[in-house]
Protein backbone atom coordinates (compact mmCIF):
# COMPACT_ATOMS: atom_id res chain seq x y z
CA UNK A 1 0.00 0.00 0.00
CA UNK A 2 0.94 3.60 -0.50
CA UNK A 3 1.43 6.51 1.78
CA UNK A 4 0.28 9.25 0.95
CA UNK A 5 1.64 12.77 2.06
CA UNK A 6 -0.31 15.51 3.28
CA UNK A 7 -3.97 16.56 3.12
CA UNK A 8 -4.79 19.99 1.41
CA UNK A 9 -7.87 21.84 2.12
CA UNK A 10 -9.23 23.65 -0.37
CA UNK A 11 -12.23 26.16 0.65
CA UNK A 12 -15.56 26.12 -1.24
CA UNK A 13 -18.06 29.51 -0.30
CA UNK A 14 -20.94 27.41 0.64
CA UNK A 15 -21.17 24.27 3.30
CA UNK A 16 -21.52 19.86 1.82
CA UNK A 17 -19.03 19.28 -1.15
CA UNK A 18 -20.38 15.49 -1.51
CA UNK A 19 -18.58 14.56 -4.15
CA UNK A 20 -15.61 15.95 -6.43
CA UNK A 21 -15.25 14.97 -10.24
CA UNK A 22 -12.01 16.00 -12.17
CA UNK A 23 -12.36 17.07 -15.78
CA UNK A 24 -9.71 14.38 -17.88
CA UNK A 25 -10.14 16.22 -21.07
CA UNK A 26 -11.71 19.45 -22.83
CA UNK A 27 -10.81 22.59 -22.29
CA UNK A 28 -11.27 22.35 -18.38
CA UNK A 29 -8.89 19.44 -18.23
CA UNK A 30 -7.29 18.82 -14.62
CA UNK A 31 -10.33 21.46 -13.19
CA UNK A 32 -12.76 19.74 -10.63
CA UNK A 33 -16.23 20.28 -10.05
CA UNK A 34 -18.23 19.85 -6.71
CA UNK A 35 -21.79 20.81 -5.96
CA UNK A 36 -23.12 22.21 -2.50
CA UNK A 37 -26.12 21.96 -0.66
CA UNK A 38 -27.31 25.43 -1.67
CA UNK A 39 -27.98 23.74 -5.27
CA UNK A 40 -24.40 25.23 -6.56
CA UNK A 41 -22.04 23.88 -8.80
CA UNK A 42 -18.31 24.96 -8.38
CA UNK A 43 -15.06 24.86 -10.46
CA UNK A 44 -12.05 24.74 -9.01
CA UNK A 45 -8.81 25.12 -11.26
CA UNK A 46 -6.51 22.28 -11.09
CA UNK A 47 -3.59 24.26 -8.94
CA UNK A 48 -6.62 25.59 -6.36
CA UNK A 49 -6.04 29.02 -7.46
CA UNK A 50 -9.54 29.91 -9.08
CA UNK A 51 -13.18 29.04 -7.70
CA UNK A 52 -15.94 29.46 -10.74
CA UNK A 53 -19.85 28.86 -9.53
CA UNK A 54 -21.06 27.24 -12.97
CA UNK A 55 -24.36 26.49 -12.54
CA UNK A 56 -27.50 26.51 -9.99
CA UNK A 57 -29.47 22.95 -9.99
CA UNK A 58 -32.22 24.67 -7.82
CA UNK A 59 -32.50 21.27 -6.09
CA UNK A 60 -28.89 19.64 -3.82
CA UNK A 61 -26.29 18.18 -6.06
CA UNK A 62 -24.71 15.19 -4.94
CA UNK A 63 -22.82 12.93 -7.71
CA UNK A 64 -21.29 14.28 -10.33
CA UNK A 65 -19.83 12.72 -13.70
CA UNK A 66 -18.78 13.74 -17.17
CA UNK A 67 -21.59 12.82 -19.78
CA UNK A 68 -19.99 12.15 -23.41
CA UNK A 69 -20.98 15.53 -24.98
CA UNK A 70 -19.11 17.41 -22.41
CA UNK A 71 -21.81 18.70 -20.12
CA UNK A 72 -22.14 17.25 -16.40
CA UNK A 73 -24.46 14.59 -15.34
CA UNK A 74 -25.70 15.78 -11.85
CA UNK A 75 -27.53 13.26 -9.61
CA UNK A 76 -29.65 16.24 -7.74
CA UNK A 77 -31.30 14.43 -4.67
CA UNK A 78 -34.77 16.02 -4.89
CA UNK A 79 -34.66 16.97 -8.59
CA UNK A 80 -33.02 13.47 -10.34
CA UNK A 81 -30.80 13.05 -13.09
CA UNK A 82 -29.65 16.65 -14.90
CA UNK A 83 -27.32 17.73 -17.60
CA UNK A 84 -25.26 21.09 -17.27
CA UNK A 85 -23.88 22.80 -19.00
CA UNK A 86 -20.61 23.98 -17.42
CA UNK A 87 -20.61 26.81 -20.24
CA UNK A 88 -23.83 28.34 -20.48
CA UNK A 89 -25.16 27.29 -16.68
CA UNK A 90 -28.15 25.79 -18.55
CA UNK A 91 -29.46 22.41 -16.91
CA UNK A 92 -31.99 20.08 -18.02
CA UNK A 93 -33.85 17.49 -16.16
CA UNK A 94 -33.17 14.05 -17.88
CA UNK A 95 -34.79 12.05 -15.31
CA UNK A 96 -37.12 12.84 -12.82
CA UNK A 97 -39.09 9.42 -12.15
CA UNK A 98 -39.16 5.84 -12.18
CA UNK A 99 -42.22 3.72 -13.14
CA UNK A 100 -43.92 6.61 -12.79
CA UNK A 101 -43.30 7.76 -9.39
CA UNK A 102 -40.66 10.76 -8.62
CA UNK A 103 -37.30 9.65 -7.19
CA UNK A 104 -36.91 10.65 -3.53
CA UNK A 105 -33.17 10.35 -3.31
CA UNK A 106 -31.12 10.17 -6.52
CA UNK A 107 -27.60 10.14 -5.25
CA UNK A 108 -24.66 8.81 -7.66
CA UNK A 109 -23.86 7.47 -11.38
CA UNK A 110 -21.42 6.00 -13.61
CA UNK A 111 -21.57 6.22 -17.01
CA UNK A 112 -20.53 3.76 -20.04
CA UNK A 113 -18.65 4.48 -23.35
CA UNK A 114 -21.90 4.29 -24.98
CA UNK A 115 -23.42 6.22 -23.07
CA UNK A 116 -25.61 3.80 -20.63
CA UNK A 117 -26.27 5.33 -17.28
CA UNK A 118 -26.10 3.57 -14.09
CA UNK A 119 -27.54 5.77 -11.40
CA UNK A 120 -28.42 4.64 -7.57
CA UNK A 121 -31.72 6.16 -5.93
CA UNK A 122 -30.99 5.39 -1.75
CA UNK A 123 -34.14 5.43 -0.40
CA UNK A 124 -37.82 5.04 -1.85
CA UNK A 125 -39.18 6.24 1.32
CA UNK A 126 -36.70 9.40 2.87
CA UNK A 127 -35.39 12.29 0.87
CA UNK A 128 -31.75 13.09 1.71
CA UNK A 129 -32.15 15.51 4.50
CA UNK A 130 -33.60 12.32 5.91
CA UNK A 131 -30.77 10.32 5.46
CA UNK A 132 -30.24 9.17 8.93
CA UNK A 133 -33.94 8.23 8.90
CA UNK A 134 -33.32 5.58 5.93
CA UNK A 135 -29.90 4.18 7.66
CA UNK A 136 -31.38 3.90 11.41
CA UNK A 137 -34.47 1.71 9.97
CA UNK A 138 -32.90 0.15 7.27
CA UNK A 139 -35.50 0.44 4.82
CA UNK A 140 -33.48 -1.58 2.24
CA UNK A 141 -35.67 0.09 -0.45
CA UNK A 142 -32.37 1.12 -2.10
CA UNK A 143 -32.09 0.79 -6.06
CA UNK A 144 -29.34 0.61 -8.94
CA UNK A 145 -31.21 2.31 -12.07
CA UNK A 146 -29.80 2.04 -15.70
CA UNK A 147 -30.72 4.93 -18.10
CA UNK A 148 -30.46 3.40 -21.78
CA UNK A 149 -29.35 5.76 -24.65
CA UNK A 150 -32.57 5.43 -26.40
CA UNK A 151 -34.33 7.05 -22.78
CA UNK A 152 -35.52 3.93 -21.21
CA UNK A 153 -35.19 3.62 -17.35
CA UNK A 154 -34.97 0.15 -15.91
CA UNK A 155 -34.67 -1.47 -12.17
CA UNK A 156 -31.31 -3.15 -12.79
CA UNK A 157 -31.32 -4.33 -8.70
CA UNK A 158 -33.24 -3.02 -5.36
CA UNK A 159 -34.01 -4.37 -1.91
CA UNK A 160 -30.11 -2.47 -1.64
CA UNK A 161 -29.39 -1.23 1.85
CA UNK A 162 -28.78 2.63 0.92
CA UNK A 163 -27.62 2.61 -2.55
CA UNK A 164 -25.10 4.67 -2.91
CA UNK A 165 -21.58 5.04 -4.60
CA UNK A 166 -22.01 3.81 -8.71
CA UNK A 167 -18.45 2.50 -10.42
CA UNK A 168 -17.70 0.43 -13.70
CA UNK A 169 -14.92 -1.82 -13.65
CA UNK A 170 -12.45 -0.59 -16.23
CA UNK A 171 -13.35 -2.56 -18.55
CA UNK A 172 -17.39 -2.33 -17.97
CA UNK A 173 -17.39 -6.50 -17.01
CA UNK A 174 -18.96 -4.70 -14.04
CA UNK A 175 -21.06 -2.00 -12.17
CA UNK A 176 -20.46 -1.47 -8.71
CA UNK A 177 -23.05 0.05 -6.19
CA UNK A 178 -21.50 0.96 -2.77
CA UNK A 179 -24.53 -0.09 0.12
CA UNK A 180 -24.16 2.50 2.87
CA UNK A 181 -25.88 0.74 5.32
CA UNK A 182 -24.57 -2.57 5.14
CA UNK A 183 -20.90 -1.97 4.66
CA UNK A 184 -20.90 -3.71 1.11
CA UNK A 185 -20.13 -3.15 -2.50
CA UNK A 186 -22.14 -4.99 -4.59
CA UNK A 187 -21.17 -6.36 -7.97
CA UNK A 188 -23.31 -6.74 -10.79
CA UNK A 189 -22.07 -8.68 -14.08
CA UNK A 190 -22.57 -7.12 -17.57
CA UNK A 191 -20.75 -9.59 -19.22
CA UNK A 192 -19.63 -13.13 -19.84
CA UNK A 193 -20.82 -15.96 -18.55
CA UNK A 194 -21.52 -14.27 -15.32
CA UNK A 195 -23.56 -11.59 -17.00
CA UNK A 196 -26.80 -11.00 -15.08
CA UNK A 197 -25.60 -12.58 -11.66
CA UNK A 198 -24.97 -10.04 -8.58
CA UNK A 199 -22.49 -10.59 -5.83
CA UNK A 200 -19.88 -8.83 -3.54
CA UNK A 201 -16.90 -7.15 -4.69
CA UNK A 202 -16.00 -6.75 -0.98
CA UNK A 203 -17.81 -7.60 2.04
CA UNK A 204 -17.33 -6.55 5.53
CA UNK A 205 -15.82 -2.95 5.02
CA UNK A 206 -14.18 -1.28 7.76
CA UNK A 207 -16.68 1.64 8.02
CA UNK A 208 -19.89 2.50 6.29
CA UNK A 209 -19.55 3.37 2.26
CA UNK A 210 -20.61 6.06 0.57
CA UNK A 211 -19.52 7.94 -2.98
CA UNK A 212 -17.21 5.16 -5.20
CA UNK A 213 -15.11 5.82 -8.22
CA UNK A 214 -12.79 4.17 -10.93
CA UNK A 215 -9.58 6.18 -10.99
CA UNK A 216 -7.01 6.62 -13.31
CA UNK A 217 -5.38 3.45 -11.96
CA UNK A 218 -7.63 1.26 -12.87
CA UNK A 219 -9.27 1.02 -9.19
CA UNK A 220 -12.45 1.44 -7.62
CA UNK A 221 -11.71 3.89 -4.69
CA UNK A 222 -14.24 3.68 -1.76
CA UNK A 223 -15.15 6.43 0.46
CA UNK A 224 -15.58 5.51 4.42
CA UNK A 225 -17.67 8.00 5.52
CA UNK A 226 -17.89 6.47 9.02
CA UNK A 227 -16.23 3.74 10.71
CA UNK A 228 -18.85 1.14 11.71
CA UNK A 229 -21.34 2.57 13.96
CA UNK A 230 -22.28 -0.30 17.10
CA UNK A 231 -25.12 2.12 17.84
CA UNK A 232 -26.49 1.83 14.26
CA UNK A 233 -25.65 -1.94 14.33
CA UNK A 234 -27.85 -2.31 17.39
CA UNK A 235 -30.77 -0.47 16.22
CA UNK A 236 -30.97 -2.33 12.84
CA UNK A 237 -31.64 -5.94 15.22
CA UNK A 238 -34.55 -3.54 17.11
CA UNK A 239 -38.20 -3.86 16.63
CA UNK A 240 -39.12 -1.09 13.93
CA UNK A 241 -40.59 1.14 16.46
CA UNK A 242 -37.53 1.34 18.31
CA UNK A 243 -35.95 2.29 15.16
CA UNK A 244 -38.64 5.04 14.64
CA UNK A 245 -38.45 6.33 17.32
CA UNK A 246 -34.36 6.51 17.39
CA UNK A 247 -34.90 9.23 14.59
CA UNK A 248 -36.65 11.12 16.43
CA UNK A 249 -34.83 11.56 19.55
CA UNK A 250 -32.56 14.74 20.10
CA UNK A 251 -29.37 14.90 17.68
CA UNK A 252 -27.38 14.36 21.08
CA UNK A 253 -28.83 11.41 21.27
CA UNK A 254 -28.96 9.59 17.79
CA UNK A 255 -26.09 7.36 16.36
CA UNK A 256 -23.35 9.63 16.12
CA UNK A 257 -20.88 9.94 13.27
CA UNK A 258 -17.17 9.79 14.28
CA UNK A 259 -14.88 12.12 12.23
CA UNK A 260 -12.62 10.68 10.31
CA UNK A 261 -10.97 10.78 7.09
CA UNK A 262 -10.25 7.74 5.34
CA UNK A 263 -10.47 6.07 1.64
CA UNK A 264 -9.75 2.48 0.15
CA UNK A 265 -8.81 1.56 -3.40
CA UNK A 266 -10.24 -2.04 -4.50
CA UNK A 267 -8.56 -4.20 -7.46
CA UNK A 268 -11.71 -5.64 -9.78
CA UNK A 269 -10.99 -8.48 -7.96
CA UNK A 270 -11.65 -7.06 -4.75
CA UNK A 271 -8.03 -6.90 -3.17
CA UNK A 272 -7.43 -4.15 -1.17
CA UNK A 273 -4.35 -1.82 -2.74
CA UNK A 274 -4.86 1.50 -0.70
CA UNK A 275 -6.18 2.01 2.49
CA UNK A 276 -5.52 6.01 2.96
CA UNK A 277 -6.34 7.18 6.73
CA UNK A 278 -5.62 10.56 8.08
CA UNK A 279 -5.80 12.71 10.56
CA UNK A 280 -9.57 14.33 10.89
CA UNK A 281 -8.11 17.63 12.46
CA UNK A 282 -9.54 20.33 9.42
CA UNK A 283 -11.47 17.87 7.59
CA UNK A 284 -13.81 14.98 7.89
CA UNK A 285 -17.16 12.74 6.52
CA UNK A 286 -15.26 11.92 3.06
CA UNK A 287 -18.57 10.86 1.08
CA UNK A 288 -16.34 11.88 -2.60
CA UNK A 289 -13.26 10.75 -3.90
CA UNK A 290 -11.85 10.27 -7.48
CA UNK A 291 -7.94 9.47 -8.04
CA UNK A 292 -6.10 10.84 -10.72
CA UNK A 293 -2.79 11.06 -11.96
CA UNK A 294 -1.36 10.30 -8.49
CA UNK A 295 -3.51 12.34 -6.65
CA UNK A 296 -6.80 11.26 -4.71
CA UNK A 297 -9.81 14.41 -4.63
CA UNK A 298 -11.88 14.29 -1.86
CA UNK A 299 -15.53 15.53 -0.90
CA UNK A 300 -17.60 15.63 2.21
CA UNK A 301 -21.18 15.94 3.09
CA UNK A 302 -20.41 18.35 5.84
CA UNK A 303 -17.42 20.81 4.72
CA UNK A 304 -17.71 23.44 2.92
CA UNK A 305 -14.06 22.52 1.12
CA UNK A 306 -12.78 19.46 -0.79
CA UNK A 307 -9.44 18.14 -0.26
CA UNK A 308 -6.54 16.14 -1.96
CA UNK A 309 -3.76 13.83 -1.44
CA UNK A 310 -0.68 12.67 -3.45
CA UNK A 311 0.49 9.11 -3.41
CA UNK A 312 3.83 8.73 -2.49
CA UNK A 313 5.88 7.47 -5.44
Amino acid sequence: MTAPTDLEVLPVPAQGCEDVLVATAGPDEGCVYTGTADGSLWRIAHDGRRLDLIAQTGGRPLGIELYPDGRLLVCDSTLGLLLVDPRSGAVERRVAEVDGRAMRFCNNAAIGTDGTVWFSDSSTRFGQPQWKDDLVQNTRTGRLLRLDVSGEVSVVLDGLAFANGVALAPDESFVAVAETGACTVVRHWLTGERAGISDLLVAGLPGHPDNIATGSDGLIWVTIASPVNTMLERLHRAPSWIQRGATRVPEWLQPRIQPSVRVQAYDVAGRVVHDLQLPAEHYAMVTGVREHDGTVWLGSLEQSAVARVVLSR
